[in-house]
């Protein structure tokens, strides 16, 4: 089986900034880059069922209390064009998803308390010998890269794979900077800076602030500290027991910090009554697979709703990952204490 997962909003407000015009132009594209990246993902990698993640309430704002605050602060910038932009995208959003939910056979999971990567990577968890496909721009699932994992993004077209980043022609993707192709991804050594870094984005503060990639004679760097975070040597210890001060003059213990982000980061590592929520959503999810006939000529229906002829035109081919079903297989359960434990000291 192939699933192929959608990181839904991501990809759906991604796409918004693609194309200048006025609203109606903007949702137009929207809809249309989310449902030619389902159906180019599909045909591309052999799809065999399609799965929307949704956001809820992270509890990730509650174990950390700044986190994704700065999304309120520009949220509360926006002029008053740009407010009602947004509550136009959100309400064409919902129905969007209900179409979605209501009028395929699609798998669409939300929890209120989880965010749609917590969704994505517990599927993936819970469907080890199976492939899958993320579909969007988050350079979080970097994490995910495996040989039986792959991140498609939808707005650049360009595929990441634990073998390098390719085109939509299949070409190694050529780095800017270097002029070089892209070298394969180390999901392991992303995930570890991005702990130690913190992502600025979701306002998760670094845990050694000016850390430098490759030390110096005198200082550990983080190429030094992650060759040897298994044996925990003396470039891990000398790293993590680093103190630090903050603007409010708070003193920080690198190690505290850095195992505060792995569990914000790492989606392999939530707290255990998360992951047995996550389980359990998928759970839910999956134990009923819906069987909603003439997908096809709902997907019709709804392209008119909205002008999108050039779908409605293509609608076969766009209808068949939507119409197809989930066939129920037994899971792994990802609440299960076999996880690795990354922030063990």
């Amino acid at each position: 089986m192939t699933y192929i997962l959608v990181d839904t909003a991501n990809t759906f407000f991604r796409a918004r900034h693609v194309v200048r015009g006025d609203i109606d132009t903007k949702i137009g594209m929207a809809m249309h880059i989310t449902l030619n990246s389902v159906k180019k993902a599909w045909q591309d990698f052999n799809g065999s069922h399609v799965v929307f993640c949704l956001e809820g309430r992270s509890w990730r704002k509650d174990y950390y209390e700044p986190y994704k605050r700065n999304r309120q602060v520009a949220r509360d910038a926006l002029t008053v064009k740009e407010a009602e932009e947004d509550k136009a995208f959100w309400e064409i959003f919902d129905e969007f998803k209900d179409f979605v939910g209501t009028k395929t056979n699609c798998t669409v999971m939300q929890h209120k308390q989880l965010e749609a990567d917590d969704l994505i990577a517990g599927w993936v968890q819970a469907h080890p010998n199976d492939n899958h496909v993320i579909i969007s721009t988050d350079g979080d699932f970097a994490q995910l890269i495996a040989p039986n994992c792959k991140q498609y993004n939808g707005v650049s077209n360009t595929t990441i794979t634990h073998e390098g980043y390719f085109t939509d022609k299949g070409m190694p993707v050529i780095d800017k900077k270097t002029k070089e192709e892209k070298p394969a991804p180390n999901p392991a050594y992303m995930l570890f800076e991005k702990c130690m870094r913190g992502d600025t984005s979701d306002n998760v503060f670094s845990a050694y602030p000016g850390v430098r990639k490759k030390g110096t004679k005198n200082k550990v760097g983080l190429t030094e500290a992650f060759a040897d975070k298994q044996s925990k040597g003396y470039n891990w210890n000398n790293m993590m027991l680093q103190r630090w001060t903050d603007h409010e003059g708070v003193e920080h213990r690198v190690l505290d910090d850095y195992t505060r982000n792995v569990v914000l980061c790492d989606l392999t590592a939530q707290p255990d009554d998360i992951r047995e929520i996550i389980d359990n959503t998928i759970i839910e999810h999956t134990e009923s697979p819906k069987d909603i006939s003439q997908v096809g000529m709902r997907l019709m229906k709804f392209c008119a709703r909205w002008d999108m002829q050039r779908i409605a035109d293509q609608a076969q081919a766009f209808a068949q990952p939507l119409q197809a079903r989930y066939i129920k297989l037994s899971l792994i359960h990802i609440s299960e204490p076999t996880r690795p434990l990354y922030i063990s000291y």
